[in-house]
């Protein structure tokens, strides 16, 4: 059958099935026209009037004041409870650390760092000071680092991202603590945007019970895991000391090239003294270290002011920014179009206002820095065998599921990063191979093969995306898949029992910093999965046969770079990770923002770090005309 037949066919037979549906065809065009009038009345306000190239009028004001939307009030101007904006954006401004973060290329900039270096295994960093001063006036010091280090570690559970200091040595919790991992990827951000405090998924031993907080409701309280925080001998040498006022030396458990940019995180930029005045709420009279301080804090938002004790001041251009609250994403594209903000970022829009905002050239999408991905459980037989891994993922076909399920709001992930350095290979969808890869691990065809337990939370994105997945896993491999949907509590207490054989799971990475991302992947508490299966490589272990060319194959196989010994926890780059396969990465989500067109260097990133410093008005600014020009 020719290609122009074979269409043909397939359109008559589609247009049968729509007549099929319907009751009648008048009846069909009834519910046509209500369908297109109930569009109309709801995206009034988004369409796109012709030849319109921005969303709102711009008109730049005549002063440098920057008027910010960035999602509801904040819930603290403490830096280590700051996890996700509009938190994390106002400790970036009003707090120094001792590195920045370019916003374009998300490299290392000197800070109060002004200079660093490492010893050649990347376990022991020195850092150099600059000479800057607090608001008040007394000096930042080496000891600064050290106390709000001490401190951030000694929150425990109450600080979302304490776990990034957790390859300090000495700061990572005892057994029965568990660091606390922001889990917000429930359902593909339309607009990817992160909660103010994100729902968390703590990685343990098997034996012992995790908890999760559900709908993003807020942080998981573990008083047992604060109070281990509490009690941590104060004695205990722990690998951050101040060598001099201007010297800071930090000693890591794992090596970390990239430590430089993990420490540009706002939880790692220092307080004044022991922090105590954060307890007392959103009160502005704290010490502070940045280009910004703030002037006032209410119901109707927050006002920063340019700082005159900033070591960098001649670089800052705005004079004043005002952070406005919006309740919803409605009120804020309302606020935007109206000319009271110039930006709004964090919040929650809805597909249909993204597929309608995309056209205009004041609207921005960047690729977040966050995962969403299926853990394999190891201890469970097939799934400890590389091969049944491999062909599980590459029979997924991720630019499908990206374009249909999820909408286009996000990325097919194939690796595990989306901005570390990418391997030489990459995961690719190859049924042919994977077919392959299941026939030789003992299942042609899939025959005999276990029905799939696959573990998602409550959700309807989710569910769909699991659903498509396991159509893919019955297509092309003849496997079938139960999908288990349990509530956030239930999820955790079948992982801790290893009721599962795969479980979804959704990170952010609240740094660049590819050991410190990696670390939240696949937790220190878990055996090396390539190790575990040279070991378990006898007659008893049960489901797993692996002959020496069957080993030989996985070592030269597309993903067997150089992986982590025997010795070492878990994988730590890219080419370990792809080279065990513990996990199905699946996408990368998508953040989205408007920003008016004279704004300059208001930078959106995958961290969702713009950085005020760099931020000024354009007062100059004229629209183009209709031939271009402005």
């Amino acid at each position: 059958m020719s290609s122009r037949k074979a269409v043909t066919h397939y359109e008559k037979r589609r247009f049968a099935n729509v007549l099929r549906n319907c009751v009648s065809v008048r009846s069909f065009l009834r519910w046509v026209l209500f369908v297109a009038a109930a569009f109309s009345i709801s995206c009034s306000e988004l369409e796109k009037p012709k030849g319109d190239a921005l969303y709102a009028d711009a008109t730049p004001p005549r002063k440098q004041e920057f008027r910010w939307s960035n999602g509801k009030m904040p819930k603290s101007f403490d830096p280590a409870l700051a996890s996700a904006p509009p938190e994390t954006d106002i400790a970036r401004a009003v707090f120094d650390g001792l590195t920045d973060l370019d916003t374009k290329t998300l490299n290392e900039t000197p800070a109060l760092a002004e200079k660093w270096e490492a010893t050649p295994d990347f376990k022991t960093w020195t850092f150099h000071l600059r000479k800057a001063n607090w608001s008040n006036g007394d000096p930042i010091t080496a000891n600064d680092f050290v106390r709000s280090w001490k401190r951030l570690a000694e929150m425990g559970d109450k600080a979302p991202f304490g776990y990034l200091v957790d390859n300090i040595v000495g700061m990572r919790p005892k057994k029965g603590e568990s660091p606390s991992l922001p889990d917000v990827l429930s359902s593909p951000p339309a607009n990817h945007q992160l909660p103010v405090q994100p729902e968390r998924i703590r990685p343990q031993p098997p034996a012992e019970n995790q908890k999760l907080a559900e709908n993003n409701s807020g942080p998981v309280k573990n008083s047992e895991t604060e109070e281990a925080g509490k009690k941590r001998n104060p004695n205990e040498k722990v690998g951050v000391e101040a060598v001099s006022e201007t010297e800071l030396k930090v000693t890591l458990i794992n090596p970390d090239k990239d430590f430089p940019k993990l420490v540009a995180n706002p939880v790692f930029r220092p307080v004044f003294g022991d922090g105590k005045e954060f307890a007392t709420g959103l009160t502005p009279d704290f010490v502070t270290s940045g280009p910004f301080h703030i002037t006032s804090a209410g119901s109707d938002g927050i006002v920063l002011d340019r700082s005159d004790s900033y070591w960098n001041r001649q670089v800052v251009n705005l004079e004043r920014v005002r952070m406005i609250p919006q309740e919803n994403a409605e009120a804020a594209l309302e606020a935007y179009k109206a000319g009271q903000l110039d930006a709004v970022t964090n919040a929650e829009f809805a597909p249909l206002a993204l597929k309608l905002l995309s056209p205009f050239e004041d609207f921005r999408q960047t690729t977040h820095n966050a995962l969403n991905f299926y853990e394999f459980n190891l201890e469970r037989p097939p799934f400890n065998d590389h091969r049944v891994r491999e062909a599980l993922t590459i029979a997924i076909e991720r630019e499908r599921l990206t374009e249909g399920e999820l909408k286009g709001s996000t990325t097919p992930a194939t690796s595990f990063l989306p901005f570390d350095d990418k391997p030489d290979e990459q995961i690719e969808q190859d049924v042919d191979r994977a077919k392959d890869l299941l026939d030789r691990a003992g299942f042609p065809d899939g025959e005999n093969f276990p029905t799939i337990r696959l573990l998602v939370n409550r959700n309807d994105t989710q569910q769909r995306v699991a659903r498509s997945v396991a159509k893919m896993w019955k297509d092309n491999l003849n496997i079938n898949t139960e999908i288990v949907v349990k509530d956030a509590a239930d999820i955790e207490t079948a992982r801790a029992a290893g009721d599962y054989d795969l479980v979804r799971r959704g990170l952010v990475f609240p740094t660049t910093d590819s050991t410190a991302s990696f670390l939240a992947i696949f937790p220190p508490e878990h055996v090396s999965a390539r190790s575990a299966e040279h070991k378990e490589n006898d007659a008893s272990a049960p489901g797993l046969h692996l002959s020496d060319k069957d080993l030989a194959e996985i070592e030269n196989s597309v993903h067997a770079a150089p992986v982590a010994s025997a010795a070492r926890e878990t994988a730590l780059t890219e080419d370990e990770a792809l080279f065990e396969l513990r996990a199905i990465p699946l996408y990368f989500p998508t953040s989205y923002s408007l920003v008016k067109p004279y704004v300059r260097g208001f930078q959106m990133n995958g961290l969702d770090a713009p950085s005020l410093r760099d931020v000024m008005i354009d007062s100059n600014w004229q629209p183009k005309t209709a031939n271009g020009e402005s």
